[in-house]
Protein backbone atom coordinates (compact mmCIF):
# COMPACT_ATOMS: atom_id res chain seq x y z
CA UNK A 1 0.00 0.00 0.00
CA UNK A 2 2.60 2.34 0.86
CA UNK A 3 4.75 1.70 -2.35
CA UNK A 4 1.56 2.39 -4.50
CA UNK A 5 0.83 5.91 -2.49
CA UNK A 6 4.12 6.60 -3.16
CA UNK A 7 4.11 6.20 -6.66
CA UNK A 8 1.37 7.82 -7.20
CA UNK A 9 2.60 10.20 -5.04
CA UNK A 10 5.79 10.65 -7.35
CA UNK A 11 3.56 10.15 -10.59
CA UNK A 12 1.45 13.01 -9.68
CA UNK A 13 4.35 15.01 -8.73
CA UNK A 14 5.74 14.58 -12.43
CA UNK A 15 3.00 16.25 -13.69
CA UNK A 16 2.86 19.10 -12.46
CA UNK A 17 6.57 19.66 -12.89
CA UNK A 18 6.32 19.23 -16.24
CA UNK A 19 3.15 21.75 -16.68
CA UNK A 20 5.01 24.82 -14.03
CA UNK A 21 8.33 24.05 -16.42
CA UNK A 22 5.29 24.61 -19.51
CA UNK A 23 4.10 27.51 -17.93
CA UNK A 24 7.33 29.30 -17.03
CA UNK A 25 9.10 28.01 -14.27
CA UNK A 26 12.78 27.04 -13.87
CA UNK A 27 12.70 25.48 -10.46
CA UNK A 28 11.24 21.70 -10.68
CA UNK A 29 9.13 20.14 -7.92
CA UNK A 30 11.15 18.57 -5.17
CA UNK A 31 10.33 15.83 -2.81
CA UNK A 32 8.81 18.48 -0.34
CA UNK A 33 6.62 19.53 -3.00
CA UNK A 34 8.07 22.96 -2.72
CA UNK A 35 9.50 25.63 -5.15
CA UNK A 36 12.42 27.45 -4.80
CA UNK A 37 11.80 30.16 -7.00
CA UNK A 38 8.87 33.17 -5.99
CA UNK A 39 6.64 34.88 -8.15
CA UNK A 40 7.34 38.96 -7.48
CA UNK A 41 3.32 39.69 -7.14
CA UNK A 42 0.77 38.26 -4.66
CA UNK A 43 -2.62 37.08 -6.26
CA UNK A 44 -5.78 37.29 -3.86
CA UNK A 45 -8.19 34.40 -5.25
CA UNK A 46 -11.26 33.68 -3.40
CA UNK A 47 -12.81 29.96 -3.82
CA UNK A 48 -16.41 30.30 -2.85
CA UNK A 49 -18.68 27.43 -2.76
CA UNK A 50 -21.82 25.13 -1.33
CA UNK A 51 -21.37 21.41 -0.55
CA UNK A 52 -24.11 19.13 0.16
CA UNK A 53 -21.66 16.07 1.27
CA UNK A 54 -18.72 17.19 1.14
CA UNK A 55 -17.43 16.48 -2.19
CA UNK A 56 -18.08 20.24 -3.51
CA UNK A 57 -15.56 21.20 -1.02
CA UNK A 58 -12.99 18.12 -1.52
CA UNK A 59 -13.11 20.14 -5.13
CA UNK A 60 -12.52 23.60 -3.71
CA UNK A 61 -9.35 22.01 -1.51
CA UNK A 62 -7.93 20.88 -4.49
CA UNK A 63 -8.43 23.50 -6.86
CA UNK A 64 -6.78 25.69 -3.98
CA UNK A 65 -3.70 23.29 -3.42
CA UNK A 66 -3.44 23.43 -7.29
CA UNK A 67 -3.18 27.51 -7.13
CA UNK A 68 -0.84 27.35 -4.66
CA UNK A 69 1.74 25.28 -5.89
CA UNK A 70 1.59 26.70 -9.17
CA UNK A 71 2.18 30.20 -7.85
CA UNK A 72 3.54 30.33 -4.42
CA UNK A 73 2.49 34.22 -4.03
CA UNK A 74 -1.12 33.25 -4.27
CA UNK A 75 -3.19 34.07 -1.34
CA UNK A 76 -6.44 32.19 -1.44
CA UNK A 77 -9.47 32.44 0.57
CA UNK A 78 -11.58 29.73 0.73
CA UNK A 79 -15.03 29.72 1.85
CA UNK A 80 -18.71 28.90 1.75
CA UNK A 81 -21.31 31.10 -0.48
CA UNK A 82 -23.49 31.65 2.36
CA UNK A 83 -20.17 33.47 4.19
CA UNK A 84 -19.17 35.45 1.43
CA UNK A 85 -19.31 38.75 1.33
CA UNK A 86 -19.63 41.77 -1.43
CA UNK A 87 -16.47 42.93 0.07
CA UNK A 88 -14.75 39.62 -0.84
CA UNK A 89 -15.73 39.62 -4.16
CA UNK A 90 -14.18 43.28 -4.56
CA UNK A 91 -11.07 42.33 -3.16
CA UNK A 92 -10.46 39.32 -5.28
CA UNK A 93 -8.47 39.30 -8.28
CA UNK A 94 -9.52 35.93 -8.91
CA UNK A 95 -13.11 34.51 -8.29
CA UNK A 96 -14.06 30.95 -8.20
CA UNK A 97 -17.19 29.60 -7.94
CA UNK A 98 -18.23 25.86 -7.58
CA UNK A 99 -21.52 24.29 -6.72
CA UNK A 100 -23.26 20.83 -6.94
CA UNK A 101 -25.84 20.48 -9.26
CA UNK A 102 -29.59 20.28 -7.96
CA UNK A 103 -32.35 19.29 -10.15
CA UNK A 104 -30.24 20.78 -13.10
CA UNK A 105 -29.44 24.10 -11.86
CA UNK A 106 -26.84 25.53 -9.11
CA UNK A 107 -27.57 25.55 -5.54
CA UNK A 108 -29.77 27.64 -4.60
CA UNK A 109 -27.02 28.93 -1.91
CA UNK A 110 -24.45 30.10 -4.83
CA UNK A 111 -27.63 31.76 -6.49
CA UNK A 112 -28.39 34.07 -3.59
CA UNK A 113 -24.56 35.22 -3.64
CA UNK A 114 -25.03 36.23 -7.37
CA UNK A 115 -28.17 37.58 -6.77
CA UNK A 116 -26.59 40.06 -4.28
CA UNK A 117 -23.56 40.29 -6.34
CA UNK A 118 -26.33 42.32 -8.66
CA UNK A 119 -25.03 45.37 -6.89
CA UNK A 120 -21.85 45.22 -8.01
CA UNK A 121 -22.97 44.25 -11.91
CA UNK A 122 -24.85 48.06 -11.49
CA UNK A 123 -21.01 49.70 -10.01
CA UNK A 124 -19.31 47.29 -12.51
CA UNK A 125 -17.13 46.73 -9.69
CA UNK A 126 -16.08 42.97 -10.56
CA UNK A 127 -14.71 44.28 -13.78
CA UNK A 128 -11.48 42.56 -15.77
CA UNK A 129 -11.50 39.99 -12.61
CA UNK A 130 -10.64 36.62 -13.38
CA UNK A 131 -13.03 33.92 -13.23
CA UNK A 132 -13.01 30.29 -12.77
CA UNK A 133 -15.62 27.45 -12.13
CA UNK A 134 -16.36 24.09 -10.72
CA UNK A 135 -19.22 20.99 -9.97
CA UNK A 136 -20.26 17.99 -9.04
CA UNK A 137 -23.42 16.34 -9.10
CA UNK A 138 -24.83 12.47 -8.94
CA UNK A 139 -28.03 12.31 -11.08
CA UNK A 140 -28.75 9.58 -13.75
CA UNK A 141 -26.34 9.23 -16.92
CA UNK A 142 -22.34 9.70 -17.60
CA UNK A 143 -22.46 13.10 -17.15
CA UNK A 144 -24.74 13.82 -14.41
CA UNK A 145 -27.61 15.47 -14.80
CA UNK A 146 -27.69 19.25 -15.45
CA UNK A 147 -23.99 19.70 -14.54
CA UNK A 148 -23.29 21.54 -18.32
CA UNK A 149 -26.18 24.26 -18.15
CA UNK A 150 -25.21 24.60 -14.38
CA UNK A 151 -21.27 25.53 -15.35
CA UNK A 152 -22.60 27.74 -17.99
CA UNK A 153 -24.80 29.82 -15.94
CA UNK A 154 -21.79 30.33 -14.20
CA UNK A 155 -20.22 31.18 -16.58
CA UNK A 156 -22.81 33.42 -17.94
CA UNK A 157 -22.99 35.39 -14.61
CA UNK A 158 -19.22 36.39 -14.70
CA UNK A 159 -18.88 37.05 -18.30
CA UNK A 160 -21.82 39.86 -17.48
CA UNK A 161 -20.11 40.85 -14.72
CA UNK A 162 -17.14 41.36 -16.80
CA UNK A 163 -14.89 39.13 -15.92
CA UNK A 164 -12.63 37.23 -18.02
CA UNK A 165 -13.57 33.61 -17.59
CA UNK A 166 -11.10 30.00 -17.94
CA UNK A 167 -12.40 26.91 -18.91
CA UNK A 168 -10.57 23.61 -18.44
CA UNK A 169 -8.64 22.91 -22.13
CA UNK A 170 -8.58 19.50 -22.99
CA UNK A 171 -4.75 19.45 -23.00
CA UNK A 172 -4.09 19.47 -19.12
CA UNK A 173 -3.43 16.91 -16.86
CA UNK A 174 -6.63 15.27 -15.15
CA UNK A 175 -9.09 16.44 -18.25
CA UNK A 176 -10.03 12.80 -19.45
CA UNK A 177 -10.83 11.72 -15.62
CA UNK A 178 -12.68 14.77 -14.77
CA UNK A 179 -12.56 17.24 -17.36
CA UNK A 180 -15.41 19.55 -18.97
CA UNK A 181 -14.28 23.03 -21.45
CA UNK A 182 -16.11 24.93 -19.04
CA UNK A 183 -14.11 23.54 -15.80
CA UNK A 184 -13.69 20.55 -13.50
CA UNK A 185 -16.73 17.75 -13.13
CA UNK A 186 -16.66 15.21 -9.85
CA UNK A 187 -19.57 12.44 -10.34
CA UNK A 188 -20.57 12.45 -7.05
CA UNK A 189 -23.41 9.64 -7.36
CA UNK A 190 -23.76 6.10 -8.18
CA UNK A 191 -25.28 4.38 -9.78
CA UNK A 192 -29.16 4.92 -7.86
CA UNK A 193 -28.61 8.23 -8.02
CA UNK A 194 -27.80 8.42 -4.47
CA UNK A 195 -24.53 10.62 -2.77
CA UNK A 196 -21.39 8.99 -3.40
CA UNK A 197 -18.03 10.44 -3.60
CA UNK A 198 -16.13 11.60 -6.00
CA UNK A 199 -12.89 9.89 -7.71
CA UNK A 200 -8.85 10.73 -7.27
CA UNK A 201 -9.47 11.23 -11.02
CA UNK A 202 -11.69 14.30 -10.56
CA UNK A 203 -9.87 15.79 -7.71
CA UNK A 204 -6.60 15.29 -9.92
CA UNK A 205 -8.46 17.58 -12.52
CA UNK A 206 -9.39 19.82 -10.09
CA UNK A 207 -5.77 20.37 -8.48
CA UNK A 208 -4.94 20.74 -12.35
CA UNK A 209 -7.31 23.44 -13.00
CA UNK A 210 -5.90 25.15 -9.99
CA UNK A 211 -2.44 25.63 -11.47
CA UNK A 212 -4.05 26.37 -15.37
CA UNK A 213 -5.74 28.85 -12.78
CA UNK A 214 -2.87 30.44 -11.56
CA UNK A 215 -0.74 30.39 -15.11
CA UNK A 216 -3.58 32.55 -16.71
CA UNK A 217 -3.93 35.15 -13.91
CA UNK A 218 0.02 35.80 -13.85
CA UNK A 219 -1.11 36.59 -18.14
CA UNK A 220 -3.93 38.58 -17.52
CA UNK A 221 -3.68 40.46 -14.00
CA UNK A 222 -1.55 43.23 -14.55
Amino acid sequence: MVDRVTRKRGRNIALIDQFLKRIGFSAAIGDNGRIAEMPEESVDVLIAYHSDYGNTKKMADAIAAGLMVANPAVLVKLQTAENTSLDDLLAADVIVFGTPVHMGSMAWQMKQLIDRAGKLWMEGGLEGKVGGVFASGGGFGGAGGGVETTMISLHSHFLEQGLITVGFPKSLPGYADGGLQWGPYGRSGNHEGMPGSISEGALAAARSYGAHLAEMAGKLID
